[in-house]
């Protein structure tokens, strides 16, 4: 049975942003079940399932409805104990729990800073205005003057990232061998900053030798593609043809791509 994903959308419906609708995505994909992807705009969420959430992910499974990313995964688990585990064990619920307040926390304020513009712009006209008009109420200040912060907090966000940049260098993933939902939580909040894809490569490696191409798809081909590939291959160096003021900046291991301005 097909499961359906409300995933969040802008103006194009095939290029979802939500750092939260990634990790949905990606713990489907792990879990190797078919999904279709029911692309969702903002001022569409109130309507997803009779409005079982204010905010999306939600997934529909037959009868099921979950909301929230979180308890989709931990859904997922106990649904589906048979796949490959999101968790292993309650010891990797715990992690991951600890991942998702320390992404949060460290992760999310800059890159959305960094972002919001972006974001913005993805928009479509009535989409645009609400975003703005509920982002402005959030930081008391204007798109344009959160995003005027962007460069002076940069060098404090990569230093802030070193942590997991040196338990990176012991293993390939913050699950071990291979990953696991709280590798999905990183993963996801950085897509937020990752630039406009027009075409990516799926030729799977590790990034624990670093590279210094224009830019790396880490699981974006299949993903973007309603994420149907395994896990097996969950990390891909591929291209993207994006703005040309982004640098790419690597963390020297195998799971994270910083995207960074120079």
């Amino acid at each position: 049975m097909t499961i359906l994903l409300y995933d969040l959308v802008g103006r194009d419906a095939a290029r979802p942003f939500s750092p939260h609708c990634w990790k949905a995505a990606m713990a489907l994909a792990h879990k190797g079940l078919d999904i279709t992807s029911v692309p969702t705009r903002f001022l569409e969420v109130p309507k997803v399932e009779g409005g079982v959430s204010k905010l999306v992910p939600v997934i529909r499974d037959g009868e099921t409805v979950v909301a929230d990313s979180f308890a989709i995964a931990l859904y997922l688990e106990e649904a589906y104990p048979e796949r490959p585990t999101l968790f292993s064990g309650d010891g990797g619920k715990a992690t991951a729990r600890f991942i998702e307040r320390w992404s949060q926390l460290t992760i999310h304020p800059y890159v959305t800073t960094a972002a919001i513009l972006d974001l913005h712009a993805m928009q479509d006209e009535a989409n645009a205005a609400y975003f703005r008009q509920n982002r402005e109420q959030r930081f008391g200040k204007r798109l344009e003057a959160v995003y005027t912060t962007r460069d002076a907090g940069l060098a404090s966000f990569r230093a802030s990232l070193e942590p997991l940049r040196s338990m990176l260098g012991y293993q390939p993933f913050i699950g071990g061998p291979s990953p696991l939902f709280a590798d999905y939580i990183v993963f996801g909040a950085l897509q937020w900053a990752s630039p406009r894809p027009t075409g990516c490569s799926t030729t799977a490696t590790s990034w624990r030798n670093g590279s210094n191409d224009a830019s790396i798809c880490m699981a974006a081909s299949a993903a973007r593609s309603r994420r149907r590939r395994s896990p097996r291959s969950i990390v891909e160096i591929g291209s993207f043809i994006g703005n040309a003021t982004f640098c790419s900046c690597f963390v020297p291991a195998a799971m994270l791509l910083i995207w960074v301005w120079c």
